[in-house]
């Protein structure tokens, strides 16, 4: 299905370039306000966040302008994380949820993430009778003066949400006697975050929490933790944890100021859940980028993984179709069902601190679940063509598979957002992974140049 605006995750750009521009946003409100707000019987109504990216008010306000114009009515949550945006969407029976986020992205770029009513991440389907809609004449979307929406913030969005995510936690479980960091990327989650955790009992430290539009994820959050693993190692926390731009997604960081990645994170939940009766369908659902030591491990418990495509929206489909409960990815976008409807970095990292607080025991017991296998991946950039069809490389990958066997894993794909194609392998010989990776980089490059 080809696309003009809508990527794997929402639409994402360049601020103020196509397609992140005004022009844009506005007819995205006005076509995905009429594509929700068919049924003339009620009020309808759409929840907009954002995180604290300076071009989240031209975007807030011309998605603001197309909604009213067809006549829905409008709840703007000012930054809130893009999980709090799903959940609000249900919460208050909203017939669209929207997040303004690039996510872990430079604060130069930012993103549209549309939710349905049930607050789950938009069908290909659903996007496309959108993009549809886009291309009509502006006249044939916009309501009498008479059935304008109107538009309204929600003061109480942040205590709503704050509220939700201690809930997550059994009532007796309390966080005292904990030093918490917390690296809230200078963005969505910065203030409901450290407010959530501190009402639960923790001493906590903030750092990444003086967002100024153009700071957020800069030297700090998920995607760069050595900050806070210097202010946990500092301060000798209990725990530190990392949330993204928009805080669907976490890293936790020990007391030894280890870092722990998604994988780990699933296993502790799974193993506790498991434990506890609480986890579903048997196992869990991961990407194929997740390391083969996590699905050792959780086959020792007698657990299954299931591998799906990179994206949580393929995790999130699996784990919907079949009953999952736990599924994610090792960047730390861990989606938690009974709670969520998409990654959640906060109630992520609530369920940790669950297993810590129960268990009495230190941050880096509770988190080292496995070792993981060396695990290499590297990326080759290409102008042209399709070098993955090559016969040359073709070769390589055959003969990679054959030389790791059944002791290791080759993964190569093509990136959905840029001209490159990652080469991922893994393997109990960690010499013998680089060498499969350097062969098959070799001749994926030659096959490049010879475009």
């Amino acid at each position: 299905m080809s696309r003009r605006y809508f990527g794997t995750d929402g639409i994402r750009g360049l601020a103020n370039r196509h397609p992140m521009t005004s022009e844009i946003a506005l007819k995205v409100g006005m076509a995905a306000g009429k594509v929700y707000s068919s049924n003339g019987v009620y009020r309808h109504r759409v929840v907009i966040g954002k995180d604290t990216r300076l071009s989240g008010y031209m975007i807030e306000s011309a998605l603001m302008s197309g909604f009213t114009a067809v006549g829905m009515d409008v709840f703007l949550l000012g930054p809130m994380p893009t999980p709090a945006v799903a959940m609000l969407t249900r919460s208050l029976r909203a017939d669209l949820g929207v997040m303004i986020s690039a996510s872990h992205n430079p604060s130069a770029d930012n993103g549209i993430k549309l939710f349905d009513p049930d607050g789950y991440k938009l069908s290909d389907e659903a996007e496309a009778q959108i993009e549809t809609l886009m291309a009509s004449p502006t006249e044939e979307l916009l309501v009498p003066a008479e059935k304008i929406g109107r538009a309204k913030r929600i003061e109480s969005a942040q205590e709503r949400y704050i509220e939700y995510a201690k809930r997550t936690l059994p009532r007796n479980i309390r966080l005292n006697g904990l030093r918490v960091v917390i690296d809230c990327a200078n963005g969505a989650g910065y203030q409901v975050a450290p407010e959530a955790l501190w009402e639960l009992g923790a001493e906590v430290v903030k750092i990444g929490v003086e967002p100024n539009g153009h700071n957020i994820n800069l030297k700090c959050g998920s995607t760069s933790p050595e900050a806070l693993c210097e202010k946990v190692r500092e301060l000798r926390a209990d725990i530190g944890i990392a949330l993204d731009g928009d805080a669907d997604r976490v890293v936790i960081v020990d007391e030894k100021a280890q870092i722990v990645d998604g994988d780990q994170i699933m296993a502790v939940i799974a193993e506790s859940w498991h434990r506890s009766d609480k986890l579903t369908a048997g196992g869990v659902v991961a990407t194929v980028m997740s390391n083969l030591g996590l699905e050792r491990y959780l086959k020792g418990l007698g657990l299954t993984m299931v591998r799906t495509p990179v994206g949580d929206r393929y995790v999130v489909e699996h784990m919907r179709k079949h009953g999952y409960n736990v599924g994610g990815e090792q960047s730390g976008h861990v989606v938690l069902s009974d709670f969520t409807t998409t990654g959640d970095g906060l109630i992520t990292a609530l369920q940790v601190l669950s297993v810590v607080v129960d268990t009495g025991n230190a941050v880096s017991q509770v988190c080292k679940r496995f070792d993981p296998l060396p695990q290499l991946l590297q990326n080759v950039r290409y102008e042209d063509g399709a070098p993955l069809e090559q016969d040359a490389v073709k070769k390589a990958i055959d003969h990679g598979k054959a030389r790791l066997g059944q002791n290791g894993r080759l993964v190569i794909r093509p990136s959905g957002t840029e001209p490159v194609i990652r080469v991922m392998a893994e393997g109990d010989d960690e010499r013998l992974v680089q060498q499969v990776v350097g062969e098959i980089v070799e001749a994926v490059r030659k096959a490049a140049q010879a475009a």
